[in-house]
């Protein structure tokens, strides 16, 4: 469908602009909101004899959102959700979540004027723009963290989960180094005696004292092999 833009619309054009768009779009929003017509010759005559008083109105439009703007701009606002140890939420931060942690600040705006590029997944700080009109934009920021603590460490720089994975490792090394030392604690401890006990074996050894080894050999002696007895008929024969 062809529509004539009353005021500039991103990423259609500019105001005066003769545009082809879906319908649904040109029915559900842009005729709607006041932001086209559709392009019939009648229309387009209509938009020459009012473009100097449509121009003014959008000057207007671009002021009074300019002083909206300015007690937007760079307004923080903070979502407590649950969140795995890498950060990934479970679930998104939406545009009507925004648009509610707005409206609890006082801070009117409509949900289409909120902007969120790519759906919010993660812990920290994000960068969000709000469009109160074509040619104003004001940014904010989404803290959505796991805790008021967690919130507030963000808000001043920090990477929780950056600092959390450093500490997660830290104790884990702390782990394995007590574990060391523990085993090496009982090394230490057991292998002076299991020395002391084969210097005095092999000391009584040298000295004729009998060790467990002799002991055994005097328990079981070795049995004494007979004399063949071919071999004493055949020495008798020989006689």
């Amino acid at each position: 469908m062809e529509v004539i833009l009353l005021e500039r619309v991103e990423k259609l054009g500019a105001m005066g602009d003769v545009v082809n768009v879906k319908p649904g779009f040109a029915r559900n929003f842009l005729i709607p909101q006041d932001k086209a017509l559709r392009a019939t010759k009648a229309n387009k005559a209509r938009f020459e004899a009012e473009r100097e008083y449509l121009e003014q109105r959008n000057a207007e439009n671009r002021e009074r959102a300019g002083e909206e703007g300015k007690g937007i701009d760079g307004t923080q606002v903070t979502m407590i959700r649950r969140a795995g140890d890498t950060g990934q939420l479970y679930g998104s931060v939406s545009v009507r979540d925004v648009y509610e942690a707005l409206m609890l600040k006082d801070i009117s705006v409509k949900r289409n004027q909120i902007i969120i590029d790519k759906p919010i997944k993660t812990l920290g700080v994000h960068d969000l723009l709000i469009r109160l009109h074509a040619e104003v934009t004001v940014p904010i920021t989404v803290n959505v963290a796991r805790s008021e603590d967690e919130a507030l460490r963000q808000a001043k720089g920090e990477d929780v989960i950056a600092t959390q994975q450093a500490e997660d490792r830290a104790d884990a090394n702390e782990s394995a180094q007590e574990r060391a030392e523990i085993a090496a604690e009982m090394f230490d401890g057991d292998a002076p005696e299991a020395v002391a006990d084969e210097t005095v074996t092999e000391g009584d050894a040298s000295e004729g004292v009998m060790t467990e080894a002799d002991m055994s050999r005097a328990q079981h002696p070795e049995p004494v092999a007979k004399p063949d007895e071919a071999a004493v008929v055949s020495t008798e024969e020989e006689e």
